[in-house]
């Protein structure tokens, strides 16, 4: 089986449970409006209805497994907070690992801990890794993050994207070493990355990566007064970084709880 964002083809055939566990987030995006107790019409990352305990995610698991509706599912964990930040993370991934071993289950992260948790990860069945990398230069960084925490310590400005981005390349690496399949998205942001996205389609090429995913920007928080870009320039970034690395064109940009088949949405 292959993941429903990882393959054209998965994406309108392999159901996805995304678990909304992972309340709290270590960084501050500044295009981030974290909400929950969104109904569904908001269909964006952040976003959820609730958040739910791990073992009512093991149950909701149980749902889809028993019933056998779906021959083939994925289970991810994509906040809408940051994963790796969140104890209830761990404690879902290993009620899933232990019932149902075979399963496979993925997770999203921001990679500020991902090389510190890589290892762990592998060893209790995670074989597909999503990071959010918008810039590989601080220069270009400090202008997305407002801050980070780190080791008990806030962060903001240049040192804050100099911190994420290294760790976010080290935890990339750590996982292609370990044999999983690494994907980066970049939120495509007009003004502020649009020229910069070709670097990081260079830098995430030479590390191994699988395949990038850009998405065009949702105008919120404190990046609201940027317009969305135009489907002409994501369009024209995405055929550009084409030429280096292999581009996921069908993202739905999906809620932190989003559960269905991303294709036939």
């Amino acid at each position: 089986m292959t993941h429903p964002c990882f393959n054209d083809v998965a994406h309108f055939r392999v159901f996805r449970i995304h678990l909304p566990v992972a309340l709290k987030c270590n960084i501050k995006c500044k295009y981030c409006d974290r909400k929950i107790g969104i109904k569904y019409h908001a269909m964006r990352p952040g976003v959820s209805n609730q958040i739910i305990t791990p073992k009512d995610a093991l149950k909701l698991v149980d749902s889809h497994y028993k019933t056998k509706k779906f021959k083939e599912v994925v289970i991810g964990i994509a906040g809408p907070g940051e994963a790796l930040y969140n104890n209830e993370t761990f404690q879902t991934l290993e009620l899933i690992h232990s019932k149902y071993p075979e399963a496979q289950t993925c997770l999203c992260t921001n990679g500020l801990l991902l090389s510190k948790f890589a290892r762990y990860l592998y060893d209790i069945g995670i074989r597909y890794i999503t990071v959010t990398l918008n810039a590989v230069s601080p220069i270009i960084g400090k202008n997305i993050y407002s801050w980070i925490r780190y080791d008990y310590t806030r962060y903001s400005g240049f040192t804050a994207a100099k911190i994420l981005i290294t760790n976010q390349i080290a935890g990339l690496k750590a996982c292609v070493n370990l044999g999983m399949l690494t994907k980066v998205n970049s939120v495509l942001i007009p003004g502020i990355n649009d020229f910069h996205l070709i670097e990081v389609a260079k830098k995430i090429k030479k590390i191994g990566v699988y395949i990038q995913n850009i998405m065009p920007l949702i105008p919120l928080s404190e990046l609201s007064y940027i317009p969305a870009p135009t489907c002409e320039l994501l369009r024209n970034i995405r055929n550009q970084c084409e030429t280096i690395i292999t581009q996921f064109r069908l993202c739905k940009q999906c809620r932190a709880d989003a559960c269905s088949i991303p294709g036939l949405e």
